[in-house]
Parts: structure tokens; sequence; C-alpha cells
């Protein structure tokens, strides 16, 4: 994907689309059925529009699209780099950018989710290029770096406890198509789970038999020192992790307990 990653690397293909005709009931029916808050409006591929739950909310109501939809949309090109698309939408103030090809033709949508999933993916190789080198360095040993799908099968986990509120944001992400890929190191025949437990536990949940992964090859069959430890705690298989349903993750319960503490100081100072 090089250094400048661009839109059609990120922007939704399949792209939900109503017309100047439409009604808005159907409008309204749809929004329901799909969980999306606007659509652009198309004629024979080209976008002339938008339609939002703010103009079926703020505007005086009409039957059809034609009479309700904002004509003055900004589009984006599909070869538009990533971060001019988010700056675009952050200075404008909207969520979403039809996105269309040279011909002028609709080919795709990106949102804000997608922008944040970019960067995600982009700060996923940092963490493993980190790792990469550290395995290097400890152990004294080369080794190469794939990204490929891995059977979930095959990983060995190396952490004794997940979180249930992070799990269920991890199947959020799996089922929209927006987790980072798995970091795995493979040491002889073995797949060793580095990072990313609550998405895999969540993949399988979802009867998924593959992840998208980051395998770091080594090119010596040792046993790592996450290995060591998973074995002192008795970890082997998924069905081994703790699953915490009655606490936050750690960072969520930090947060909740600045904004008690907060709350706490203005009681004081108000008396």
């Amino acid at each position: 994907m090089g250094d400048s990653p661009q839109v059609k690397h990120y922007m939704t293909k399949n792209v939900i689309t109503v017309t100047p005709e439409t009604f808005n009931e159907d409008v309204i029916k749809l929004m329901k059925d799909t969980g999306h808050d606007g659509f652009p409006v198309e004629i024979e591929g080209s976008v002339i529009g938008m339609v939002t739950a703010f103009d079926l909310l703020l505007k005086e109501w009409v039957q059809k699209v034609k009479d309700i939809m904002s004509t003055d949309v900004v589009v984006a090109d599909q070869d538009m780099s990533i971060n001019d698309a988010a700056r675009v939408m952050f200075r404008m103030g909207i969520s979403r950018l039809p996105v269309i090809n040279k011909e002028g033709n609709l080919v795709g949508i990106i949102t804000n989710t997608d922008i944040v999933r970019s960067h995600i993916e982009r700060s996923t190789p940092l963490k493993v290029n980190y790792f990469k080198k550290t395995l290097e360095q400890v152990y004294g040993l080369k080794t190469k770096l794939k990204r490929m799908k891995v059977k979930t099968s095959t990983l060995r986990p190396t952490q004794n406890k997940i979180y249930a509120d992070e799990l269920q944001g991890r199947t959020y992400e799996l089922k929209r198509g927006l987790a980072e890929p798995t970091i795995v190191a493979k040491t002889g025949n073995r797949y060793v789970l580095v990072d990313g437990h609550h998405r895999t536990v969540a993949a399988l949940k979802l009867g998924y038999d593959e992840i998208d992964s980051y395998v770091i090859e080594l090119d010596q069959d040792i046993k790592l020192g996450l290995e060591k430890t998973a074995d002192k705690e008795g970890i082997y298989t998924f069905d081994d992790i703790e699953i915490i349903d009655d606490a936050q993750h750690p960072l969520i319960a930090v947060t909740g307990s600045l904004r008690k503490e907060s709350k706490k100081r203005e009681r004081e100072d108000n008396k």
C-alpha cells in the first residue's frame, strides 16, 4: 500500500443508494434496516445529492428524496490520500464522503470509521517491527515477516484472561471488517499468539476458521518466554483463558475513576 494509502483501499464498495424518486418513508425504513444514517442519491451512477437523518428530522416533511436531499455534496476521488480525505471531513464537519472514479461514477463511500481503521492498521506495523527486532536481539536470530491468514485452531494463546466488554467490541469490529491483524510468532511448527487475544476469541466465537495476522517467522525452533510463562499458568488452549465479565478493561476502569474523582472535587469546591 506504500506510505500514502488511498481512499480506494479503505472505502466500502457496496454502497446503498437511493434515487430522487425514492419515498422518504422508504429511506426511514432503510435506515432502520441497515443502521446507516445517510445515503448518496444517484442517477445512473452519478451522485447528485445526499439524504441524511438530519434532513428527515430538521426539514419540513415531504414525500420524496428529491425535495429534501442536500445537493451540494462533497465527493472524494478514489485515488485521494486517506490523510487528505480525513482533513476534508474534519474541516467540513462531515462524517462520510461518496467516492467516485475518474469517470465521475460512484464506486464507494468512506466514513469516519474507515478513517479510524486506516490509522489503526498503520500503527500495527510499528508494534510488529518492535517485537520483531526484540526477538532478533534477545535470541540472536533472524526473522521473516509475513501477513497472512492463520488458522485459529493452530494458535497457542499466551494470555490468561480477557475482558468481556473488550471482547464485545472486538466482535463488533470483526463483523464490520474493522479489526486490525493479530501478531503471531512462528517458531518451529508452533504459532504463538503475541497480540490479539480478544480478537482471536471473538473470531472463534463467530466461527471463523482463520484470522488475519502478521506472522514473524523465526529461523530457529526455540521456546519463547511467552510460551514458558503460559505453561506455568496452565494456558494451552483458548478454553483456558478466563473471561472477566464483572470488571471493565483497566483503561476504562481508570477513566471511570477519574470521572468519579472529578465529581468528588466539584462537590468539595461547592461546599
